[in-house]
Parts: structure tokens; sequence; C-alpha cells
């Protein structure tokens, strides 16, 4: 079992409110502007064991480390918008076939993959139609 602490718990709390992925620095000063006296390693630290323990999503963009509270406990996949941020969890059957065939073409079995689909959303697609 894993063990709650304040900070844990300020963290997971902390990545709930956002609905898109932040890093590390952006959540720790989301908590630091809340009056938390946590510090950034143990931001650092929390966010790596509740990813590790597939409590929340993370991704490298860029190299760094992005991490969101995800709305789904099953494997799942994300479109990410690379100006805003906004995220949604999609299923990819086709990706999941894909990802056993080719495993199995090569001898591999329990094959794992983590895909994210960055693009533009609907809404910075049309700023940007709009030249904004």
């Amino acid at each position: 079992m894993k063990r709650r602490t304040w900070q844990r718990d300020a963290v997971a709390e902390a990545l709930a409110e956002n609905t898109g992925f932040v890093s590390a620095q952006a959540l720790y000063g989301q908590l630091r502007d809340a009056g938390s006296p946590i510090g950034l390693a143990t931001v650092y630290r929390t966010l790596a064991k509740l990813a590790e323990g597939g409590e929340i999503d993370s991704l490298q963009l860029d190299g760094e480390g992005l991490y969101r509270a995800c709305a789904t406990e099953h494997h799942h996949h994300h479109l990410i918008c690379r100006s805003c941020g906004t995220t949604a969890e999609v299923e990819a059957e086709p990706v999941e076939a894909w990802a056993r065939a080719v495993a199995a073409q090569h001898g591999f079995t329990a094959p794992a993959h983590v895909v994210d689909v960055f693009g533009l959303c609907p809404e910075c697609s049309a700023e940007a139609a709009a030249g904004r």
C-alpha cells in the first residue's frame, strides 16, 4: 500500500485542478501561490511516484516531463494541443492491433506502448486561421 502524505495529497489535488498536462515547475508554482510549503524536489519525486504507479499520465515534450491527472484508469492515448495544452483521451484499437502485430513479427510478447498525438485543438486552429 502506498503511503499517503500531505505532500502526495497536495500534489494530486493541484494536478487535478489543471485540465491539461503541466510541468513539475508549473505545478510547484501553483502550490506555492496557494501557500503550500512543499519543496520543488518533493513535487518532482511525488509526480514520478504517481506516474510510476499509473495514477497520473506523464509524457515528454521538448525534453520536459509533463503530468496530468488521468480521467481514465484503463490504457488509452492522448491528443494534445501544441498551443494551449488541451488534452483529449482517445481509444485507438488500430494502434493496439498494430503494436501486437509488430511485437509478434519480431518474437516479442507482452507489448506495451505510449502514443501521444500532438496537433492544434479546434479553438487554437480557429485562432491560427484568423491570424491571431
